[in-house]
């Protein structure tokens, strides 16, 4: 494909040819260059990669104050989301645009940036992570390459702006986004001179938030493609998982035929322990259930308990079992059969409630709840087939 090619996407796109980006354009001088189009949208376009959502980041010459007079003047609505670094969410319609301007860093400590405005994109470019994220885009759809980036975009290098050690000390989290975007969009390649960097930097990351550090974990986890990443993260000291785990991960991927970011999440769980990792990268309550969901059903079709499986999580059954055949080493023959018997299950519903035992004579309280326990247990082992009758009587025989 020629780079011709590549370019023509850019004035074709859509969300550039939308009315609304075209009106936020005229308001920030976009026709003048003073405001281009930058960073993930620019690159993926290039690339003809689709976006899961359409919001866009901006570049501008501008002050903050005065983008965000400009946009409320329009009719938009202007938020200071990072107003100290010079950002400004917008809305402009159906439109939501991060407007940045120009800038550098004045002082880091690995952590925040004091930055000076300016008008340099050069020196806007020279700031950011990798070349390929170095990439701007005007009102018309002509691209602005101050770095080079294009053929590092192109050819899936993912490679640091300039000195990898001085861009890594400026912000620690690169070390976790340039083994991200080796996943996402370098093919899981690792440019030397970068990987040597985050290898140096492996054990003085601790000034990066746990909370910034999920959030790059979780983008992984949603790619399709991870193992080899996550190898080569263990390797270099970045990422604490055991051989056993890092192949179970392997060979999920290899299975799967659309890996389950909740699905990854379980084998991770079931080495470092649900509460432990919740805390390392300040998962959400919703991911550990489920991913412990899914670790459950695992277990409970590798005890053949599908039954259980089914009664208990109906909705983390599928992916249950892809984590079982994995952890179990089915074949496909074996995989496929256990599911079938799964689709063949009908579960109905416990037939005894806590109004049921009291009517008998038990006192409400713990003992009540736990005797429900046992006998909802007792159910299930029987494939439901104990009635409201029998399971009364299981009641009185205690």
């Amino acid at each position: 494909m020629r780079t011709a090619d590549y370019l023509a996407r850019l004035k074709s796109a859509d969300w550039l040819l939308r009315d609304e980006t075209q009106a936020l354009f005229g308001v920030l001088d976009g026709d003048a260059r003073r405001t281009r189009a930058v960073g993930g949208v620019v690159r993926d376009t290039l690339l003809g990669r689709p976006r899961g959502h359409a919001d866009i980041d901006l570049a501008t010459e501008l002050r903050p104050n005065e983008v965000a007079k400009r946009v409320e003047q329009a009719g938009g609505t202007a938020h200071p989301t990072g107003i100290e670094h010079g950002t400004v969410t917008l809305r402009l319609g159906n439109l939501i645009a991060e407007v940045t301007t120009l800038r550098e860093d004045v002082e880091t400590d690995g952590r925040r940036a004091q930055v000076r405005f300016g008008t340099d994109w050069a020196r806007d470019a020279s700031r950011r992570d990798f070349t390929l994220n170095a990439l701007y885009a005007d009102a018309g759809g002509d691209l602005f390459d101050p770095l080079g980036g294009l053929d590092d975009c192109i050819a899936g290098r993912v490679r640091f702006i300039g000195n990898p050690q001085h861009r890594i000390e400026e912000d620690r989290l690169r070390v976790f986004r340039f083994f991200r975007f080796s996943a996402s969009h370098g093919g899981e390649r690792f440019d030397p001179e970068g990987l040597e960097a985050c290898t140096d930097w492996a054990g003085r990351l601790d000034t990066v938030s746990a909370e910034r550090i999920g959030a790059e974990f979780k983008r992984m986890l949603a790619l399709p493609r991870i193992a080899t990443t996550f190898r080569t993260m263990a390797e270099t000291g970045i990422l604490a998982l055991s051989d056993e785990t890092l192949r179970l991960l392997q060979a999920y991927e290899r299975r799967a035929r659309r890996p389950d970011i909740s699905a990854r999440l379980a084998l991770v769980v079931a080495e470092t322990g649900s509460d432990r990792l919740k805390a390392l990268w300040r998962l959400s309550n919703d991911d550990i259930e489920s991913a412990r969901a899914i670790l459950t059903v695992a277990e409970l079709a590798r005890e053949f308990r599908l039954n259980e499986a089914a009664y208990r999580h109906p909705a983390a059954l599928a992916d249950g079992v892809e984590i079982a055949s994995v952890m179990a080493g089915w074949t496909d023959a074996g995989r496929s059969a256990v599911l079938e018997e799964l689709q063949a299950l009908e579960v109905p519903r416990f037939p005894l409630a806590g109004d049921d035992l009291i009517r008998m004579g038990m006192k409400p309280g713990k003992a009540l709840g736990e005797e429900l326990d046992r006998l909802e247990q007792l159910w299930i082992e029987s494939r439901f087939a104990l009635d409201r009758d029998e399971l009364l009587a299981r009641a009185r025989e205690r």
